[in-house]
């Protein structure tokens, strides 16, 4: 059983459907429900199962009915993909708050309520049969790694993603939950789309001529890393187009 925030779009579709192709049941949870509905009737007419869950986790009452009422209709919870999230990039002088506070809230809050809703059914999972092992995927950027002028809230949250991410997986590896850290480069998404004009502008030109990732790319790494073995934790991922230099 699969939890996939973000599901509606990108690379949380991408990776409903990665994992239902491994056999996964998938709960694909995000806002539209319109485009949950088009990503479940894709699921089961290539032969999967999928459920959409219409979810706002930067709302952590509901992310923590979303995920209990998951474990009583489906019986438990073995994989948890953090995709959610936004990037609203410029310069820090005279930005917008709200953007600030848009990518707080979703990038970090709405992760976090995810991780502590869904933790103890993942360790739950751990100690069952078949797989022994559970795992917590959260999706966070090259800009985890590299801090780039334009981008220093975003970087600031997924900076702190990755933090999160090593000391979450230090305080329970050895139960058998396994945290991983995927941190995608420039992805054809619609993530860019959400930004202002100005911005936009500066991202095309910076990307100019580069041939970009595509959520299958990323969604292709995630089910690598919660297929491997048990014995095999895939820590940390970073996957950028070829062409990309930073």
């Amino acid at each position: 059983m699969a939890l996939v925030t973000g599901a509606s779009s990108g690379i949380g579709a991408a990776t409903a459907e990665a994992l239902s192709a491994e056999g996964a049941t998938v709960i694909a949870a995000a806002r539209r429900r319109d485009r949950l509905d088009a990503l479940v009737e894709r699921i089961t007419a290539a032969g999967g199962v999928a459920v959409a869950d219409e979810l706002d986790v930067t709302d952590p009452d509901a992310v923590a009915s979303a995920v209990d009422r998951t474990v009583a209709e489906q019986g438990r919870l073995d994989i948890v993909v953090n995709n959610a999230g936004v990037m609203l990039n410029g310069p820090v002088e005279g930005a917008p708050l709200d953007e600030w506070e848009r990518m707080v809230d979703l990038n970090v809050k709405g992760l976090l309520y995810v991780a502590h809703a869904a933790l103890p059914h993942l360790l739950a999972a751990a100690e069952q049969g078949p797989r022994r092992v559970a795992d917590l995927v959260n999706i966070s950027s090259v800009a985890g790694r590299i801090a780039r002028n334009g981008s220093g809230v975003y970087n600031l949250t997924k900076h702190g993603v990755g933090a999160f991410s090593e000391s979450l997986r230090q305080e329970v590896t050895e139960r058998h939950v396994r945290v991983s850290l995927v941190e995608p480069g420039a992805v054809a998404t619609e993530l860019v789309g959400h930004q202002r004009a100005e911005v936009q502008a500066a991202f095309q030109q910076r990307f100019a001529g580069v041939e970009q990732l595509q959520p299958a790319d990323i969604a292709e790494a995630i089910a690598f890393v919660v297929t491997r073995p048990r014995h095999v934790a895939v820590n940390e991922v970073l996957v950028r187009p070829t062409e990309q230099q930073g």
